[in-house]
């Protein structure tokens, strides 16, 4: 059970760290592409996803935060292919930088609180288990924060997608 634990945790950071050097180097050696513009966002939401509906299956996350970050994605989705038929390719943007980093926070959060309670069992870390709940709450309240980044940055995307239209139909 333990070796399980720290096994999530390393695949977790690990693929953060990938993420964030990944984009570091790109953008240092200007190894950007409309490729890469658009497959990284995706992988990224992929695994945020995935890491989402683990919590709301193991009762962590309300499912109903996770509908509104799964409705978020498929908007996102829907702009950046009506953008890619006007032959434009949108990447992240700041407001979705920050959305990622909630979304991070949360999911680190919501694993730590499901350590605590898979180790729970273990003698030695049972004065941990009492601010299980604790973490719970923080994990939801950072989830609901999550949640909002996630709509405004939805929004933010819209504008520029309006703004671009407006611009290529003119």
């Amino acid at each position: 059970m333990i070796w399980l634990i720290a096994l999530l945790w390393i695949i977790a950071i690990a693929a953060e760290l990938s993420d964030m050097f990944d984009g570091m180097a790109a953008r240092h050696y200007n190894l950007t592409s409309d490729f890469g513009r658009l497959f990284d966002p995706f992988a990224d939401t992929l695994m945020q996803i995935t890491c989402f509906l683990c919590f709301v299956l193991d009762g962590i996350l309300p499912a109903f935060l996770f509908l509104v970050v799964l409705y978020r994605e498929f908007g996102i989705l829907l702009i950046r292919n009506l953008m890619l038929k006007k032959g434009i390719t949108m990447g992240a943007r700041i407001s979705g930088k920050v959305k990622t980093v909630t979304y991070i926070i949360a999911g680190a959060i919501a694993l730590l609180y499901a350590s605590i309670v898979r180790l729970s069992a273990l003698e030695f870390l049972q004065p941990v288990v009492k601010i299980a709940y604790i973490v719970k709450i923080a994990a939801i309240a950072v989830f609901c924060l999550s949640v909002l980044f996630s709509v405004l940055s939805f929004f933010d995307y819209l504008v520029v997608y309006r703004k671009t239209t407006k611009k290529t139909s003119a």
